[in-house]
C-alpha cells in the first residue's frame, strides 16, 4: 500500500493515536482459509502492541503470528486518519514470559489509565493496571510487532491537491 508522504500522520499525531483510541483491530489468519478480524483493546509501549486476547485469537497467532493491525478515526473520507500495521505477533505463554517482556508493566499500567470504568463500573482512583496473567490454555497477552506501518490523515489531502 503506498499513499503519498505529505498525508502520512506526524510521529506525535502516530503516538497520540496510539495512546488514546480504544480500540484497535487485528486481523489474524482463522482456521482453513478464513481470516478472524476483531476490536481489542490494546496498550502502546515500546513501539509495541500489547492485548489479552483468549480463545481462537490465540490460537491463530500460535499457528500463523502474521497480522495486520488497523487504527482509524472518523467516517467521512476527507476526515479519516488511520494507522495500518502488517505485523508478527507473540503469545506470551506463561508468567515467565510476561515478566521477561520489558514493555508489559508500562503497557499494563497504560491499559488501567485508559479503560478506567470501561467496563461500567466506576473510575477507579488511581486507575488500577491490566494485571491479567496466562489462565488455562487459550488465555494469554499477544505483543505484536509491526514491520511495516502506513498511515494517513485526509485532513492534509489539500497539500498535495
Amino acid at each position: 500500500m503506498s499513499l503519498p508522504r505529505e498525508i502520512a500522520l506526524s510521529p506525535d499525531q502516530l503516538e497520540d493515536m496510539m495512546l488514546t483510541t480504544w480500540n484497535i483491530r487485528i486481523a489474524t489468519h482463522g482456521p482453513g482459509e478464513h481470516i478472524n478480524l476483531t476490536p481489542m483493546w490494546f496498550g502502546w509501549a515500546g513501539g509495541k502492541v500489547y492485548m489479552t486476547a483468549r480463545g481462537q485469537k490465540v490460537v491463530n497467532v500460535r499457528q500463523n503470528s502474521n497480522c495486520t493491525l488497523l487504527l482509524d478515526h472518523n467516517e467521512k473520507f476527507p476526515e479519516l486518519m488511520g494507522i495500518m500495521m502488517r505485523a508478527t505477533a507473540k503469545v506470551l505463554e506463561n508468567k515467565a514470559t510476561e515478566d521477561a517482556d520489558p514493555h508489559l508493566a508500562e503497557a499494563r499500567v497504560q491499559m488501567g489509565v485508559k479503560y478506567n470504568g470501561g467496563h461500567g463500573a466506576p473510575p477507579t482512583d488511581p486507575p488500577v493496571p491490566n494485571n491479567s496473567t496466562a489462565k488455562g490454555s487459550n488465555r494469554r497477552w499477544i505483543v505484536i510487532t509491526p514491520r511495516k506501518t502506513v498511515t494517513w490523515d485526509n485532513h492534509k489531502l489539500d497539500r498535495i491537491r
